[in-house]
C-alpha cells in the first residue's frame, strides 16, 4: 500500500492522459524540438510541421513523445492540439499559465510540465526560424522569460538527479 497522497488533477486532465491525442513522432516534420530530461524527469519532445501559405507561417500539423506523468501527457497533448492551423506568431503567445487554464488548472507541483511543453514549443518555433534564416520582427532576439524557466527546471531536475543519485537514492 502506498503512503503517497493522489494528486488533485482536474477531470480534463485525467482524460487527456487515457486518451492523448498526436502522440508520436512525426515522420515529416519540419523541426523537432525537446524539453527537459528523460535521465531524471518529465520530458517532452514536440514535432511541428510547418508550412507557408499566403506568407504566413502555419503549423499543420504537431505531434508529441512525452517521458513522464499524467499531467506532462497531457501538457503536450493539449499543446498539440491549441496550435494546430495556428500561425507560429499567434502560437508564441502561448503562456504555461494559458496552457494549464486550459487544462482546468495543474496542481502547483506540477506547474513544471505546462513549462517544459511551452518550452519545447518555443525552441521549435526558434528552430525553424533559425532553419529557414529568417529572423520575423515579432521573435524576441533574446530568450524570454519562460524560456529561461525552461532552463532552470533542467537545471533542477539535474542537480535532484544527481543529489539523489549520489545519497544511494537512483541507481
Amino acid at each position: 500500500m502506498s503512503s503517497r497522497i493522489p494528486l488533485p488533477y482536474s477531470p480534463k486532465v485525467l482524460e487527456i492522459f487515457r486518451n492523448p491525442k498526436n502522440l508520436g513522432p512525426l515522420e515529416d516534420a519540419t523541426v523537432v524540438e525537446s524539453a527537459g530530461s528523460p535521465a531524471c524527469g518529465d520530458m517532452i519532445r514536440l514535432y511541428l510541421k510547418v508550412v507557408n501559405v499566403d506568407g504566413q507561417d502555419i503549423i499543420e500539423k504537431a505531434t508529441f513523445e512525452s517521458y513522464g506523468c499524467a499531467a506532462n501527457i497531457a501538457a503536450a497533448s493539449i499543446l498539440t492540439e491549441m496550435i494546430k492551423g495556428k500561425r507560429l506568431e499567434d502560437a508564441w503567445k502561448i503562456s504555461w499559465k494559458i496552457l494549464s487554464d486550459e487544462l482546468g488548472g495543474l496542481p502547483p507541483i506540477k506547474y513544471h510540465c505546462s513549462i517544459l511543453a511551452v518550452g519545447a514549443l518555443k525552441r521549435g518555433i526558434r528552430a525553424y526560424y533559425k532553419k529557414i534564416g529568417r529572423h520575423p520582427d515579432w521573435l524576441p532576439k533574446e530568450l524570454t522569460i519562460e524560456e529561461k524557466q525552461v532552463f532552470e527546471e533542467e537545471e533542477m531536475m539535474e542537480k535532484y538527479y544527481k543529489s539523489m543519485k549520489a545519497l544511494g537514492g537512483i541507481r
